[in-house]
C-alpha cells in the first residue's frame, strides 16, 4: 500500500499515541548523592505552533543537512537555534516571549558502549507543561505536570556510541490542567531546569527516607525505602553520627523499620542533620537529614514540642531576566532577604519550586509550606484533572520527603467551596497523609461570604487552615478583618498565607493613594494592629517578597506585573513596607525571648 505524504493533514488522534507511557510519581527515583551526567548545555530549538512535530512524526527524522534530504521537510535540526538548557523559551528571543505551544529540543549524546547490568536514565528537573522524550527515534515517555521532576528510562532504545535525544515541551494553558488556563502568574515554556543522565544499578532504589516517629518523645526513628522492582532481600542504613547501623527487611521491594534513637532536633534555632546511607544490592543513596516533630495542638503549632509562630512571606519562581530559570546566587539572595525581614517560615507559591530551595532551608533553618497548583477554578468534577494533581502532589512529596525544612504539603489556593472541590480536596488530603504523616495538611482558602466567618467545609480535613485575605486593598474597610476573625471559631491554627497590596516602587502619596509605597505600608501596619488580637493566627505570610510578571495586571503601575513585592522586579529596591513588616517581625522574636 502506498503510504499517504497528506496523511497527517487530516489525522486529529496524532497525540493519542503518546497518552500510554506516562511517568510519574511511582518512576521517581531517589536522588541523594546519585552522580548526574549534566546535558545542562546547548539543544537544537524548533517551535511548533501547530503540534507539527508529532503530526509529521519530526522524532524520526535525524540531523541531517538539507542537501541530503530525499524530499523536502517542515523540520531542520541542523539549521535550528541553538539555545542553552535550561532556560525559558520565553526570554530567549522576543518574538518568543508570548508563545504558547510547542518546543522541540534535541541534542546528541555519546555513549561509548552497551549497558550491562545497568540502566541509563534521563531526569529532567522541571518542564512546563507537558513533555514528551524520544531516543533514536522511539517514545520513550511523556510527563504532566510543569514544576516537579521526571525520570524516563532510556534503556530500551540507548545504542552504543551516538545518541539522539529529543524532548517536546508544550505550555498551552487549558481548562483540564493543574493550574487551569486561568492564573495570576506568567505561563513560562521551555525546560528550565537541570537535565541529567543517571546510571543506575538494574535494582536501584526509588525512594529512601527517614523521619522522627511523632508522639512527642522524640526517641524513635522510622526508615522506609522502595526499589524499583518487587524484589525480596535486606537493605542496610547507616547513621554514622548516631553509632546506627541497621539492617531493614525488604519484601516485595519495599521495606521499612523503626529503631530507637535519640538525634539531636532540627529546629530553625538549631539546623542539626545527620548524614544517612541507604544501601541495597548494588545501588547506595545517601542524605543529609534534620529529625524534627511539626503538628497541630488545638490552635496552636508545635514545633519539637514548643510554641511555634510562623514569621513569613511568600515568594514566586520568577525573575526579571530568567523567567522560571533559578540559580544558586538567586535562592541565596532570597534567603538573605528573608533574614533581613527576620522571617523564619516561606510559603512557595503556588508550585513546587526547585528542590534546591528545601536544601538550603534546611541548611539555614528556615521553614517551608511547599504546594501544588491546585488554583482557583480548575476542573475539579475531571478524574484526569485529579491524576494530574495528585501525581504533582506525591511527586512533590517523594522529592523533598527528608527535607526538614519543610513541614507543610500545601493542597490547593482560593478554590470556591463546591461539592465537586470539596471531594477533589479532601482526596487530596487523604493521598498526602497516606504518603507523608509526618507534616502537616494546609490549603490557602476563601472566607465564607454568608456568615462572614472562616468557614470552609475542606477545612476539617486540614491541619493548619491557610486564610487569603485582603482587607485594605482588594476590599477597603479593615471592620471587615475584624469582624471576620471576632466571628470565626475555627479550632485549629490559621496562617494568614496571603495579605497585601500593590506599590510601584518609587511611587509616593498618602496613604489613601492606591499603589503607593506609602499605601501599602499603611495597609501592612494596620493589618498587623488587626490580626495580632486573634489568638487562633498562628503565622503571618504576606503576599510578597518580590514583584513578579504576570499579564493580568496592566495598569499604568503595573504593565504586566503583580506589584505586590516588598521589593521590587529589581530584587534590590525595597518598598516602605519592607521595613515595617521587618519591625514586626522583631517585635515577635524579642517577645519569645
Amino acid at each position: 500500500m502506498t503510504e499517504d505524504p497528506f496523511a497527517h493533514l487530516h489525522d486529529e488522534l496524532y497525540a493519542d499515541v503518546f497518552s500510554t507511557g506516562r511517568v510519574g510519581a511511582a518512576d521517581m527515583v531517589a536522588m541523594g548523592g546519585r552522580r548526574r551526567i549534566s546535558l545542562a548545555d546547548a539543544w537544537h530549538v524548533t517551535p511548533d505552533l501547530y503540534d507539527e512535530g508529532l503530526r509529521q512524526q519530526w522524532y524520526r527524522l535525524g540531523p541531517d543537512d538539507p542537501a541530503r534530504w530525499a524530499v523536502p521537510r517542515d523540520y531542520d535540526e541542523s539549521g535550528a537555534e541553538e539555545e542553552i538548557v535550561p532556560s525559558c523559551w520565553n526570554m530567549l528571543k522576543p518574538e518568543w516571549k508570548y508563545f504558547e505551544g510547542s518546543m522541540w529540543y534535541a541534542r546528541a549524546f555519546a555513549w561509548p558502549q552497551a549497558l550491562h547490568g545497568e540502566r541509563l536514565v534521563l531526569r529532567v528537573g522541571a518542564a512546563n507543561y507537558e513533555a514528551r522524550v524520544f531516543l533514536n527515534g522511539c517514545f520513550v515517555a511523556a510527563h504532566r505536570g510543569g514544576s516537579t521532576s521526571f525520570f524516563a528510562d532510556l534503556t530500551p532504545a540507548l545504542r552504543a556510541g551516538a545518541n539522539h535525544l529529543m524532548i517536546q515541551v508544550e505550555n498551552r494553558r487549558r481548562a483540564d490542567r493543574v493550574p487551569m488556563l486561568h492564573t495570576d502568574w506568567f505561563n513560562y515554556g521551555g525546560l528550565y531546569r537541570e537535565v541529567d543522565l543517571l546510571v543506575l544499578p538494574t535494582v536501584f532504589i526509588r525512594g529512601a527516607t527517614a523521619a522522627l516517629v511523632s508522639g512527642g518523645s522524640f526517641s524513635h526513628v522510622r526508615f522506609a525505602l522502595s526499589l524499583s522492582a518487587p524484589v525480596d532481600g535486606v537493605a542496610e542504613v547507616e547513621i554514622p553520627a548516631l553509632d546506627l547501623r541497621h539492617a531493614v527487611p525488604v519484601v516485595a521491594g519495599r521495606g521499612e523499620a523503626m529503631v530507637e534513637a535519640r538525634p539531636a532536633l532540627w529546629s530553625p534555632a538549631a539546623p542539626r542533620h545527620y548524614d544517612i546511607v541507604f544501601r541495597f544490592g548494588a545501588d547506595h543513596v545517601r542524605e543529609r537529614v534534620g529529625f524534627r516533630e511539626i503538628r497541630a495542638d488545638g490552635e496552636r503549632l508545635l514545633l519539637n514540642g514548643h510554641a511555634l509562630f510562623l514569621r513569613g512571606v511568600c515568594v514566586h519562581e520568577d525573575d526579571a531576566a530568567s523567567g522560571k530559570c533559578t540559580d544558586e546566587a538567586d535562592l541565596q539572595r532570597r534567603f538573605a532577604h528573608a533574614r533581613e525581614l527576620g522571617a523564619n517560615f516561606l510559603r512557595l507559591a503556588h508550585y513546587p519550586h526547585h528542590e534546591r530551595v528545601a536544601e538550603i532551608a534546611d541548611e539555614q533553618g528556615v521553614l517551608l509550606w511547599s504546594e501544588i497548583p491546585v488554583y482557583w477554578a480548575i476542573e475539579f468534577a475531571n478524574p484526569e484533572t485529579y491524576a494530574d494533581a495528585e501525581n504533582q502532589l506525591l511527586e512533590m512529596i517523594a522529592r523533598d520527603a527528608n527535607r526538614a525544612s519543610v513541614i507543610a504539603w500545601g493542597i490547593g489556593n482560593e478554590n470556591a467551596d463546591t461539592d465537586p472541590r470539596y471531594r477533589f480536596m479532601v482526596d487530596l488530603a487523604e493521598a498526602a497523609r497516606r504518603a507523608d504523616p509526618t507534616r502537616l495538611v494546609a490549603a490557602a482558602c476563601l472566607i465564607n461570604r454568608e456568615k462572614f466567618e472562616i468557614a470552609d467545609r475542606l477545612a476539617g480535613h486540614l491541619d493548619v487552615i491557610g486564610l487569603n485575605e485582603y482587607f485594605g486593598w482588594y476590599e477597603g474597610d479593615f471592620a471587615g478583618l475584624e469582624r471576620l476573625l471576632t466571628n470565626s471559631r475555627p479550632g485549629k491554627p490559621v496562617v494568614i498565607s496571603e495579605v497585601g497590596a500593590d506599590a510601584l516602587a518609587g511611587h509616593r502619596g498618602g496613604v489613601e493613594e492606591l499603589f503607593t509605597e506609602d499605601c501599602q505600608a499603611e495597609i501592612y501596619r494596620r493589618q498587623i494592629d488587626v490580626v495580632g488580637r486573634a489568638p487562633y493566627v498562628q503565622g503571618f505570610c504576606p503576599w510578597l517578597l518580590y514583584d513578579f510578571r504576570t499579564e493580568r495586571r496592566q495598569t499604568r503601575f503595573q504593565r504586566g506585573w503583580n506589584r505586590k513585592g516588598l521589593i521590587a522586579e529589581d530584587k534590590t529596591t525595597k518598598k516602605l513596607a519592607f521595613d515595617v513588616l521587618a519591625g514586626y517581625y522583631r517585635a515577635l522574636r524579642d517577645r519569645e525571648a
